[in-house]
Parts: C-alpha cells; structure tokens; sequence
C-alpha cells in the first residue's frame, strides 16, 4: 500500500483534474503467485521479430489471440488480476523483442481497488515514456476500457461504474492525441444503448465470452489496425 500525493498527478486537465492537494492509500501490490508463474513463462519463451503483443489482464489473458489472428506472430501478455502497476513492472520482457506492435488494455483492476483515474493515467504515462525509450519503433494501441453490466457484477466490483470508466477512456484518448498513438475504441464495440456491457458478450458483467473476442479481433482488423 503506498500513499500517494495527487497534486504531482496532474498532467491533464478537465475531469482529470484534482482542485487541491490529496493524500490517498494507492493499493500498488501486484506480485501474486499467479502473476509471477505467468512472468516466468514469459521470460523463457522466444523472442520473435514482429511481435504483435497484447498486454492486459484476465479480459486479454482470456483470448484464444493466435487463433483469432493466424499468420502472425502474436503474444499473449495478458495476466489475470494485473493492474497498471504490474504491466510497469513487467514492460522489460515486453519490449525485450522490440515488437512491432502493443496492444494495452488495462485500468479496471486498478478501478476495482479504489484507484483515481489520474493515478492510472499517471502509469500509463510512465509506460509511453518506457516505450518511446526503449523501443522507439514499436507502434503503440491504446484500447479503451471496456464498459461493465452492473447488475451482473459481482460484489467484490462494487467500486466500478461506467461514468468512471468513461471518464478513464477520455483520459486515454487525451494522452493519445498529445504522444501521437492510436486510440482504439472498444467501449463502442462492446456497449449496449445504455452504455453498459451487453449481457450476451459476458459471462459475469465483466469477463468476456468468446464471441466477445471473435467482435474484437474483427474490429481490429476492420480499422487495418493488425
């Protein structure tokens, strides 16, 4: 648990910003036993030339992505439970192979634990600058968080609403426009006309069912993103 003063969060303005100074508990932890399997896998499978990679968490870890996508060569760095934290942590493996290619999808766990969208906002910061750092060449995608079915939802979601994940997504889309990086708009793919997660697409409110990743590598592919 760190505390963590949000004054030195503000990059953005608008809805991203805080008024005065806050000192907030940041629930930072990320290292599980699961976590760390999956890290260790990683670490000792192959480098490729022209890695398309996806990084996330249990929504990315859950797609069949090399079937979804044949004839490329495509990563699975998803980890259930992950947050922005975690990803920061793990971007060495990542970028070890300089791929030609991120796909991000994260922020609903950190939501989950309390976490402020400037704080999440502040992480995602820190990866661009990793990335641009370190791998200059890799094309950048951040996608939008997806949308929740509250009614669905398990209690331990509670802290979630679609007014805060909105509010993230047009922060994404903010850091987007002022690096230069593509923002994917999943939130449209996957909403229903209230704004919420369309229940034929989940299995809780919040995890996906297969036909949910069949949408998502079609919308990919329609915007000649892969």
């Amino acid at each position: 648990m760190n505390k963590l003063l949000l004054t030195g969060l503000l990059f953005l303005s608008g809805p991203f910003y805080a008024n005065a100074q806050e000192t907030i508990d940041i629930d930072s932890n990320y290292a599980n036993g699961h976590y760390l399997q999956r890290l260790d896998f990683f670490k000792k499978m192959p480098n490729q030339k022209k890695e398309i990679v996806f990084v996330g968490n249990s929504i990315t870890e859950g797609g069949k992505w090399q079937e979804l996508i044949p004839n490329k060569h495509v990563i699975n760095r998803g980890i259930s439970g992950d947050v922005t934290y975690g990803i920061l942590a793990r971007l060495d493996e990542i970028l070890a192979s300089k791929p030609l290619k991120i796909f991000l999808l994260s922020g609903i766990n950190d939501m989950k634990r309390g976490t402020p969208n400037e704080v999440i906002l502040a992480n995602y910061l820190r990866m661009i600058k990793k990335i641009k750092a370190e791998s200059p060449a890799t094309q950048v995608y951040f996608q939008s968080v997806l949308p929740v079915n509250i009614p669905m939802l398990p209690k331990s979601y509670e802290k979630l609403s679609n007014s805060k994940i909105l509010a993230l997504n047009e922060g994404l889309k903010a850091l987007c426009n002022t690096y230069k990086l593509r923002y994917v708009d999943l939130h449209a793919v996957f909403a229903n006309q209230d704004g919420a997660l369309k229940k034929e697409l989940s299995i809780d409110g919040l995890h996906l069912r297969s036909a949910a990743y069949i949408l998502w590598a079609d919308y990919l592919k329609k915007e000649h993103l892969l």
